[in-house]
């Protein structure tokens, strides 16, 4: 079964994105006044977080554009009733506390080179397409990805299977030739997997494998490369 290409992820899979975020959000809402309303900074982080959840979900459902989902964060948090200049700015003060961020995991460059050009590279994201493009460039690496796709521009999210076709409709690719690498089991590597790709799961916790997660699972991408390799030995199901 020849696997001709790979799509990563991007957030948590080709860079920290949840340790940019948690440092970021900590020097802004210092730099706001605003961590003084909570008895810690952890407790101001798990609002901080659950805002994001709350309203990147309607995001991902169709509800918000990716704009949208960045002020009514900047509203939900403060409680306030922002024009959308004003939370505009708000979040934008936010972006700038994490400025510098933007650094790939240090084995994300020796996979590329060792996969190259043995292998075709996209990306799907979750995201908005404008912001992700924006990111990529700041890591360093776009021109390492033939297609990027991202939910606000496909019109379906992961793990919906329509997301993961698109992404191999733009590689112009059938799904069982792709693997889908990710940090998410659920979302990325089960999704990948019943979309008919390969699903692997990038899992870089120190933590043992859970019972029932994916069949596919990495701790890094130094593994990656036998992985694929093995798995485009297997015949075809």
């Amino acid at each position: 079964m020849t696997i001709r290409a790979v799509v990563w992820d991007i957030d948590d899979t080709l860079w920290d994105y949840t340790g940019s975020d948690r440092a970021g959000a900590l020097r802004h809402l210092a730099a706001e006044g605003l961590l003084d309303r909570f008895p810690s900074p952890e407790a101001a982080l798990l609002r901080w977080r659950s805002v994001m959840e709350e309203q990147y979900a309607r995001f991902e459902a169709g509800e918000l554009t990716f704009e949208e989902q960045r002020r009514e964060r900047a509203r939900g948090f403060l409680g306030q009733p922002l024009t959308d200049a004003e939370a505009d700015a708000w979040f934008d003060r936010y972006l700038a506390h994490r400025a510098g961020d933007h650094v790939p995991f240090p084995d994300v460059l020796p996979a590329l080179d060792a996969l190259t050009p043995g292998y075709r590279h996209g990306l799907l994201s979750n995201s908005g397409l404008r912001n992700q493009e924006r990111k990529l460039l700041a890591l360093g690496i776009r021109d390492r990805f033939e297609v990027l796709i991202c939910s606000d521009e496909a019109g379906h999210a992961k793990p919906a299977p329509e997301a993961f076709w698109a992404v191999c409709a733009a590689m112009r690719l059938p799904p069982h030739a792709v693997a889908y690498v990710g940090d998410r089991p659920d979302i990325d590597a089960a999704g990948a997997t019943a979309a008919g790709l390969h699903g692997i799961w990038l899992d870089r916790s120190p933590a043992p494998a859970p019972a029932g997660g994916p069949p596919h699972r990495i701790t890094g991408l130094a593994a990656l490369p036998a992985l694929l390799a093995e798995l485009g030995r297997r015949p075809a199901a």
